[in-house]
């Protein structure tokens, strides 16, 4: 299938690194997503004898935590050209979503802190890129238990703000409330990017953006959520009663400066979910193609058949489409960081995961009833990427406030 990489160029060095990572995405990061997948309960995910934290240590080993930090902390970010880094996202999202995003995820505090001068946050910054056994794990504390979908529409509305507050009182803030089970690794974290409201007068406009350590006291975590998709991410609710935090924790103070910076972190966060979820869609095509050319039916393999040769060739388009609309988009913001194409991202996210959610449920079919069983990765596949079409905002959600960037 030499066909899929007709744009890839990239050096010689660039090619050697992806090779690498193709070797580590599919004898790890896949058979790990796998064995985490069949296990009975969430906390079994999390538990020290689990597969997972060997994920970590892997996954830092390879410095592929360095990726997005920038070199002035120790990370590798303006040594890679961002063909490589997204093929390199791409291959892991091939490998295994959930995993990938748990990765992602738990570098999020610290790429943010590494923006910020506080020399707090720049130590933080510092230690995360040291970290090789996977110690330090973030994780994107912004959906509330009345507020999912709110975050991405925004508004000044008073009576819709959000839950978890913080207030002034003199040298720190007082964080109180709770965060919703869907934060990507709520419950494993160290440290969380919370995203709080400091204004309630201005509802979702008044909010603001702290990095905090996750082991203050006041600090209650809930359980680990089971789900239908992606169970290698661990997701669970976080709880503040009362949590004390330094000034400088409070990266962004001012609700004007997040109402400012709202279209980067949406198109940032989008980006790389259209980036990953195409390389999921690829995954679920590859599988398709590779049984078709297996299994036998009426004395010959079944991509014999016209329709499955035509249906192939249709996912084989979808997939291709998402793949090079999710490149255009991710090369074009890389280029133009402090202005990036909001609705293109948003668009690429919709586009991505819908057709991996698509191109899965085809190949299932084409699997027929070994598409149902659980000894072929492809039911766990259009599990995951079913996932993906809620996740970090509901598609439709995030069309909506796409439009307003248009």
């Amino acid at each position: 299938m030499n066909s899929n990489e007709i744009d890839l160029n990239i050096s010689g060095e660039a090619k050697a690194m992806l090779r690498e990572v193709k070797t580590f995405s599919m004898e790890v990061l896949r058979p790990a997503g796998i064995e985490l997948d069949r296990l009975h309960a969430p906390e079994e995910v999390i538990a020290r004898n689990s597969v997972l934290w060997e994920v970590f240590r892997k996954f830092r080993a390879m410095d592929l935590h360095l990726l997005q930090m920038p070199k002035s902390v120790g990370g590798l970010a303006e040594e890679l050209d961002p063909m490589t880094t997204l093929c390199l996202s791409e291959q892991l999202g091939y490998a295994d979503v959930g995993l990938t995003v748990s990765m992602a995820v738990a570098g999020m505090p610290f790429r943010y802190a590494a923006l910020f001068p506080a020399p707090e946050l720049q130590q933080l910054a510092r230690d995360y890129a040291a970290d090789q056994e996977g110690g330090m794990i973030g994780c994107w504390a912004i959906t509330e238990p009345d507020h999912g979908s709110d975050w991405s529409l925004g508004g000044a509305d008073p009576t819709c703000g959000p839950s978890v507050t913080a207030v002034l009182k003199g040298d720190v803030y007082v964080i109180n409330g709770e965060k919703a089970a869907w934060v990507s690794n709520g419950t494993i974290a160290t440290h969380a990017m919370l995203h709080v409201g400091l204004e309630p007068d201005k509802g979702m406009d008044g909010q603001g953006l702290a990095i905090i350590p996750l082991d203050l006291p006041g600090i209650s975590r809930g359980k680990p959520l089971d789900k239908m998709g992606q169970r290698s991410l661990n997701q669970g609710a976080i709880v503040f009663q009362d949590v004390c935090i330094p000034k400088a924790y409070m990266a962004v103070p001012f609700p004007a400066m997040m109402k400012v910076a709202a279209g980067q972190g949406l198109a940032n966060v989008n980006g790389g979910m259209a980036v990953i979820f195409a390389g999921l869609a690829k995954a679920a095509f590859d599988e398709a193609y590779q049984y078709a050319r297996q299994r036998i039916q009426g004395g010959v393999p079944i991509l014999e058949h016209k329709n499955i040769k035509l249906k192939l060739f249709e996912m084989f388009t979808q997939v291709e489409a998402a793949r090079a609309n999710a490149r255009r988009m991710f090369l074009y913001n890389a280029a133009n960081p402090m202005a990036p194409a909001v609705a293109h991202a948003v668009a690429a996210k919709c586009l991505s995961t819908e057709t991996a959610t698509r191109v899965a449920s085809d190949a299932m079919q084409i699997f027929g009833g070994n598409g149902l069983a659980r000894d072929y990765p492809i039911e766990k596949m259009f599990r995951d990427a079913r996932a993906g079409m809620i996740e970090d905002g509901v598609n439709e959600t995030l069309a909506l406030k796409a439009m307003e960037f248009l």
